[in-house]
């Protein structure tokens, strides 16, 4: 097995701290409408939890993502063709990947993630099952322009953003990121990405809270990483994990409810909640043919293809990073 150092770009204060994580939750939880940026659900712990939920029975879609991997391969082959690096937006799934990867015949495969520990051992995980493909990992944060290892310099680029990562954000932050990735990847590298689709209210929202409680404690797992990394001291136990579909927005959205009045401290700062107030931590936009392509081509994505699962539930969308244009 090959071991990885890996390059590490999370910007850092003097105590450890990460600097993007303090200051996206000392100012979302100062808004009226308290939120928290869903990147920061994975931190190690959460990242494994999530990984549980996709094994989970309401959870489809890994399901249905993996099904169109699995049974499109030689369609991928025939479209992204082998001898590109492929980067990864997250650390790699231990099922999704792989299929990939057997696919395509890639020269090179780097996974970024801002979960360092998790993402070392996707990427020796990934080095186990292919033993002589060179792997570079890289902790980073993913939503800015992120420098990728110089060994891949002279290698056509694929990302692959899989699970529908990209429906956490409203349009405005998707559109940011895919334009960030484009400024990753360069003109002519090509975009695998994973979109879910609208569909039954009361589907989507048993994915987003399942009968186990997971995905709860998923969502509860953000409070105790802020009490434990930003000397917080949130009662997580006077908060419940709601999931609620905003069918203006086509969105499931993760909240946690208070059930009292509670008064806390993150990082020094007080805060507040009356009793019904929300702490929304994640939202799940939900697609269709013609959003997917207008999120795709307003960050400079031209759609190349898109494949459906069986059931019609999930969708991979395939684009390349054309030329920057102003006219038809």
């Amino acid at each position: 097995m090959t071991t990885h150092k890996g390059l590490k770009l999370v910007d850092r204060d003097e105590e450890g701290v990460d600097t993007a994580f303090r200051s996206d939750v000392l100012d979302g939880l100062s808004q009226p409408q308290k939120a928290i940026p869903a990147r920061w659900l994975y931190d190690d712990a959460g990242s494994q939890l999530f990984e549980d939920i996709t094994q989970l029975p309401e959870y489809y879609p890994t399901r249905a993502e993996t099904e169109i991997l699995r049974d499109r391969a030689d369609e991928f082959a025939e479209m992204i063709g082998p001898g590109r690096a492929v980067v990864e937006f997250g650390s790699g799934s231990s099922v999704k990947t792989p299929l990939l990867l057997s696919a395509i015949k890639p020269a090179a495969y780097v996974p970024l993630d801002i979960s360092g520990d998790f993402l070392r051992a996707a990427a020796n995980d990934l080095s186990a099952k292919f033993p002589g493909l060179p792997v570079h990992p890289v902790e980073a944060d993913f939503m800015r322009k992120v420098e990728l290892p110089s060994e891949i310099d002279e290698l056509p680029n694929l990302g692959f953003f899989p699970g529908s990562t990209i429906g956490n954000m409203v349009a405005r932050t998707a559109v940011d990121l895919l334009r960030n990735m484009r400024e990753t990847l360069g003109t002519g590298a090509q975009l695998l990405i994973g979109m879910d689709l609208i569909k039954d209210e009361d589907v989507l929202v048993a994915a987003y809270d399942d009968a186990a409680g997971v995905t709860a404690e998923f969502n509860y797992n953000l409070m105790r990483r802020i009490n434990r990394e930003l000397e917080g001291d949130i009662p997580i136990d006077a908060l419940t994990h709601e999931a609620r579909w905003n069918d203006d927005f086509a969105r499931i959205e993760m909240h946690l409810v208070a059930g009292r009045n509670i008064e806390f401290s993150v990082h020094g700062r007080r805060f507040e909640m009356k009793v019904g107030e929300t702490i929304h931590t994640e939202n799940s936009h939900k697609f269709n043919r013609r959003t997917s392509n207008m999120l795709l081509l307003a960050a400079g994505w031209e759609p190349q293809a898109r494949w459906l699962d069986s059931k019609g539930r999930f969708s991979l969308l395939l684009a390349e990073a054309r030329p920057e244009r102003s006219a038809p």
